[in-house]
């Protein structure tokens, strides 16, 4: 299933330039970064990998998406804490990834927590982007 938005609000641009061992830059020069492959995967490991960005990205919007469904059910989780692990892996002739969530949510028990999450993950545009092609785990906490 294809999710298109029915309007364009925003469109973010990059370039990079080297891939893996090179450097990015958004439209606006905001975000300007050497990239480099960390020592894991044989790289220097000195720089911001392409999994460092994707899990920074994905926290920051499924947070979003957290607060979202969480103040729908009368919970404040502006304080919530999402940590997310994006690994990284051979995958057939090439390589996968896969994102396992945990968020932190103050004043909820874990059951309430693991609710708000599930559904924050159905309404997340990453989680949407990478349902059916990159394995997803998602945990809530109370605390």
């Amino acid at each position: 299933m294809t999710n298109t938005p029915t309007k364009i609000v925003y469109t973010a641009r990059a370039s990079v330039t080297g891939g893996r061992a090179g450097h990015a830059t958004s439209e606006d020069g905001v975000l300007d970064l050497d990239l480099t492959a960390p020592k894991e995967t044989g790289g220097p490991g000195t720089g911001t990998n392409p999994e460092q960005l994707f899990a920074v990205g994905y926290g920051a919007c499924f947070q979003g998406a957290l607060t979202m469904v969480a103040k729908q059910a009368g919970v404040d989780a502006s304080r919530s804490v999402v940590d997310v692990a994006v690994g990284f892996g051979p995958e057939g002739d090439s390589f996968a990834i896969t994102a396992d969530i945990t968020a932190t949510i103050p004043g909820v028990d874990d059951v309430q927590a693991q609710q708000l999450v599930d559904a924050a993950h159905q309404v997340c545009p990453y989680s949407k982007a990478t349902r059916g092609n990159v394995p997803v785990s998602v945990v809530g906490k109370g605390a």
